[in-house]
């Protein structure tokens, strides 16, 4: 991130600059929040050759007309020449004025005067070698992007003003390609109908439509061409989603309870946030909005509510938000779901029966409560609060006596007591029978494998303070063969080392280090059993179900090694199967991914050099046809990855 703000600073410092930049990222990911604490402070404190730097920020939010941007830039400049304002901007810390104050000023602002009965000071309204321009939400305009780039050209070219664009480019494609598309489809199909095109049968009609409307509305193209001209670079703005996360946090700092419950489970948020794959901070800052809603209700109503519990809740309160506002779901898809029994069985009859009506459930279930083991993980009143906005006590008050009739904690069995509440809070005349029922599931190996260490923590603190009678030698050895069995059936967890990092920052001995590391070895095994799996049903669909291996490649192999994991002998023969077409589109979804992923590829290199031999040790020789020839650029291209990452 530091590097990305040096280079926009570089462009500021240049002597002469006759282009603008774009900082580029999705909606939601924090680009304004950058502009407004990395970037427009450093420039705003810059003073070269005797000037003092100043942003004028602008969202073109809502613009319906470029006289509105002139506007815009014309009260955010006045406002630097009157000086009783800008005393007072700088005394209360103001960077710019509100929307609403601004239709407030005094409207001889418009005609000369400022507020103090000063003329303006026409040097410094002319001066353009001392302002930074900066147009947010490009995408958001209301006015044809390619006529807002041609006006912001004229501050670039004309006036050599440094200015910078922020603009989710994706968006922006999205608009340029979907506006007016009706019309576009009419005039369209007349001119296919006119052309005797229409009803030909040389491919399908929906792709012709399609072929004509980006032949004759071209405005993408358009916008690349004035792109090239007006913009000197483009950053992509990737943000370090950890650090704003727990700068999010903080926001909930006056509020003890809540903020001590959110720094404990600043895990269980990021990886909520990561499975949402929207990189959405907008949509997590609600999410967590509503959640300090919840935690105060449950908190007043319910003091003594599990803390399993409330860390579910929060995975729920997390997930629901982003399958809702993200738009990756309809709202309905909760809405006949009445309570926890209802989505247990329908997980059920999802998994046991095959039952795939109800596959996004199931979907939804894996993704956000991987590797989270619990069995009450459906809140009707926080389903219903998130898509209604309404808090119904009725259903908020329903829900809870049933948690605390079904969550009895003296009924759970004593290794889901000692993680899933204070130990402390077990009777003495319990804690005996605790102890020996956890001892007698680790020995079975009937325990998560990451539960295991987190218990091993326990058992090594009850033996310090001897609260239990064996030695920690004894205990240490039951784990690990308990551990040793568990993995037999048990799964890789991709969090892992972040989460026993966090632990292992206040509890640490050899003992536990020993542990530990036997977990990650075990885990490492686990992850290459994954990923082998992964390959072998990634592969499989490759030549017959070609469609299922590209959208499972997309999916789920473009950040993972897979290659490393699968014999090479047989890929060649499942590639050699293929049509000569998906050869082709194979290799460029390699080329495609080595780009992107070198730290995946390198990991793959002996394989994919092995592939290269086999393929080219079957061309040597053959008699030259086109199947022979895709082989061969196959085997080029792969060669080509190869030393590029090796």
């Amino acid at each position: 991130m530091e590097e990305l703000v040096e280079s926009i600073l570089d462009y500021i410092r240049s002597d002469y600059t006759d282009y603008a930049i774009m900082i580029n990222g999705e909606w939601g990911s924090g680009k304004t929040y950058f502009w407004n604490n990395k970037i427009r402070k450093q420039i705003d404190s810059l003073r070269l050759n005797g000037k003092q730097y100043t942003t004028i920020y602008m969202s073109l939010y809502g613009i319906s007309n470029l006289e509105e941007i002139s506007k815009k830039i014309f009260i955010e400049t006045t406002q630097l020449m009157d000086k009783n304002l800008k005393k007072y901007m700088n005394a209360t810390g103001q960077l710019s004025i509100p929307e609403y104050a601004k239709t407030g000023l005094d409207m001889a602002n418009l005609f000369g005067v400022t507020q103090n009965g000063d003329k303006i000071d026409y040097a410094k309204f002319f001066s353009t070698d001392d302002k930074v321009l900066c147009f947010d939400d490009l995408e958001r305009a209301n006015v044809d992007v390619i006529d807002i780039l041609g006006y912001i050209n004229n501050f670039v070219e004309h006036d050599h003003i440094k200015t910078i664009i922020i603009c989710n480019e994706k968006e922006l494609s999205t608009k340029l390609k979907n506006s007016n598309l009706e019309m576009k489809t009419f005039i369209a199909t007349y001119l296919l109908d006119k052309e005797d095109n229409l009803l030909k049968t040389d491919k399908p009609m929906v792709e012709k439509i399609r072929d004509k409307i980006e032949y004759v509305f071209d405005k993408a193209n358009e916008y690349e061409r004035i792109k090239e001209k007006l913009i000197g670079e483009t950053f992509e703005y990737q943000p370090e989603f950890n650090y704003i996360i727990n700068g999010i946090l903080m926001r909930y700092e006056n509020n003890p309870d809540l903020i001590k419950f959110l720094k404990e489970n600043t895990n269980y948020i990021i990886t909520t946030f990561n499975r949402s794959g929207t990189r959405n901070l907008r949509i997590l800052k609600h999410a967590l909005n509503d959640f300090s809603k919840i935690f105060e209700m449950v908190n007043k109503n319910y003091p003594n509510t599990n803390y399993r519990v409330l860390q579910t809740m929060l995975i729920f309160t997390i997930a629901i938000s982003f399958e809702i506002k993200a738009g990756k779901i309809t709202k309905d898809k909760f809405v006949n779901i009445k309570d926890n029994e209802e989505y247990k069985s329908i997980l059920v009859s999802s998994r046991i029966l095959m039952d795939n009506r109800q596959f996004y459930i199931r979907e939804f279930d894996n993704n956000y409560y991987y590797n989270f083991k619990v069995e009450y993980r459906f809140f009707k009143f926080i389903e219903m609060y998130v898509r209604t906005r309404i808090f119904d006590m009725k259903t908020f008050k329903k829900n809870m006596e049933v948690i605390i009739n079904t969550i009895d904690t003296e009924k759970l069995p004593g290794y889901k007591r000692l993680i899933t509440e204070e130990y402390w809070k077990i009777s003495d005349d319990q804690f005996p029978g605790v102890v020996e029922d956890v001892l007698a599931s680790v020995k079975k190996g009937e325990i998560e494998l990451i539960d295991m260490v987190k218990l091993f923590i326990y058992f090594s603190y009850f033996v310090e303070k001897k609260l239990i009678e064996y030695d920690i030698k004894t205990i240490k050895n039951i784990f690990f063969e308990g551990m040793n069995i568990a993995s037999l059936k048990g799964t890789y967890y991709p969090n892992a080392k972040e989460e026993l990092d966090e632990i292992l920052e206040e509890k640490q001995n050899s003992n536990i280090l020993e542990i530990v590391n036997h977990f990650h070895s075990i885990n490492e095994m686990l992850r290459d059993k994954m990923y082998k799996e992964q390959a072998e049903d990634l592969f499989k669909c490759i030549p017959m179900k070609m469609d299922n291996f590209y959208e499972k490649f997309d999916r789920e192999a473009m950040n993972k090694p897979v290659f490393k994991y699968y014999d090479m002998h047989q890929m060649f023969q499942r590639i050699s199967c293929a049509s000569n077409e998906d050869i082709v589109q194979i290799k460029e979804k390699l080329t495609e991914r080595a780009k992107k992923n070198k730290e995946v590829v390198k990991l793959e290199i002996p394989n994919l050099i092995s592939l290269k031999q086999i393929i080219n040790e079957y061309i040597k020789g053959k008699a030259i046809n086109i199947k022979i020839v895709m082989l061969e650029e196959f085997a080029k291209q792969l060669d080509e990855i190869i030393k590029e990452n090796s």
